[in-house]
């Protein structure tokens, strides 16, 4: 526990609400927790299915036929893969959990794993707790925070055992196309890694989703995590799936089958119906993220900071101006000066910290506040 500390976000939004508990009208661009609803039918089909009260009991660790095979439906709708319901896909009490159980499953003291800076932060921590070493691939803007794979096959990868990518990428935005999984792939076949792909945000301003697993041969080297907490509105709800090999995912149930129970059965119902909105429903929740992205630009040329317009996601990240020594150092300022929190990039990691990032979950009047405040 000595090598982890507490999540960034848990300390800053204890901070935040000391603040408000003096008065101050702190406004959170930092967090990418959607504001926005499920589909009506989603939230019917879970109000409906809880008034059964033979809904209530204890699940199965892999959940229901009717679950697998939604997930299933949707993969191959809208990614072009397909998978077996029954032995390929698993699903999780949100994907985060999912991150977790694979670290366990296959990593241990004297293992490395090759983890993306920057990067989500539960990657570090999900592998140290495993006992694993972490070796770090660094990210950068000149190459489209793709990793630079020729580089990384040059140093001594005996002793990797896994690596997290994460595309479209958290918190940069950018987004993997074939070829470089492709070259991925090869490379994981080379150095004998299994790779793991965290998919959540691949439907956020995104015209072209895509699955790793859409690539020839890359089930024989790859997981890949998704989630229906930022696709459909529901983090609260702990819905997500680990999709891939059955072999590998057999081995990730023997761990899981020993940290929790099945989900609640309304709630996986209740997934069956969001996982089968129509593509309108996407297109319509995209078209209210563009507008915000929009407004949220202003406020980065406000701050005179430097972004890619044609980044993916729910978030904004952008490059600090020089007279700022750290998006630390203009996090604090903006907090102190205008009660507003924007995240510094450093949290994602070193490579991170000449960046901030502000998350889009919120409707454009608050961002529209937050200019003002900083104006003044």
């Amino acid at each position: 526990m000595n090598l982890v500390q507490e999540y960034y976000f848990s300390t800053k939004l204890k901070q935040i609400a000391d603040m408000r508990a003096k008065g101050i009208d702190v406004l959170n661009l930092g967090i990418g927790s959607p504001d926005l609803p499920p589909s009506p039918e989603t939230i019917e089909a879970l109000a409906e299915t809880a008034k059964n009260p033979k809904n209530h009991a204890y699940q199965s660790y892999v959940g229901v036929p009717a679950f697998r095979e939604a997930f299933a439906d949707w993969y191959q709708t809208y990614f072009n893969v397909t998978l077996n319901p029954v032995t390929e896909i698993l699903p999780l009490l949100g994907s985060k959990e999912g991150i977790m159980h694979i670290s366990m499953t296959y990593l241990e003291a004297g293992d490395e794993v090759l983890v993306p800076n920057p990067g989500y932060p539960t990657y570090r921590a999900a592998s140290l707790l495993a006992g694993a070493t972490v070796v770090e691939y660094e990210l950068s803007e000149d190459r489209g925070w793709l990793p630079d794979l020729k580089e990384l096959a040059k140093k001594d990868l005996s002793k990797v055992k896994l690596m997290w990518v994460n595309y479209p990428h958290m918190p940069t935005g950018a987004k993997a196309n074939k070829a470089f999984f492709e070259e991925l792939r090869d490379f994981a076949k080379n150095h004998n890694i299994l790779i793991v792909n965290d998919n959540p945000y691949s439907f956020i301003l995104n015209d072209n989703p895509m699955s790793i697993l859409s690539v020839e041969g890359m089930k024989d080297v790859a997981l890949e995590l998704n989630s229906l907490s930022k696709s459909q509105n529901m983090a609260g709800w702990r819905v997500g799936m680990l999709a891939g090999k059955a072999e590998y995912v057999s081995n990730v149930l023997r761990f899981k089958s020993n940290m929790d129970s099945g989900m609640f059965l309304p709630l996986q119902l209740a997934a069956v119906k969001a996982l089968q909105n129509p593509k309108s429903w996407y297109d319509e929740l995209n078209a209210i993220y563009k507008v915000r992205q929009q407004t949220v630009f202003k406020l980065m040329d406000l701050l005179e900071c430097e972004y890619d317009t044609a980044q993916t996601g729910m978030f904004v990240w952008a490059k600090i101006p020089e007279k700022y020594t750290s998006g630390y150092e203009l996090s604090d300022l903006i907090l102190e000066k205008s009660a507003v929190f924007i995240t510094p990039g450093g949290i994602f990691g070193s490579a991170g910290d000449r960046y901030i990032r502000i998350s889009l979950c919120a409707e454009v009047s608050l961002f529209e506040n937050a200019i003002m405040r900083i104006k003044d």
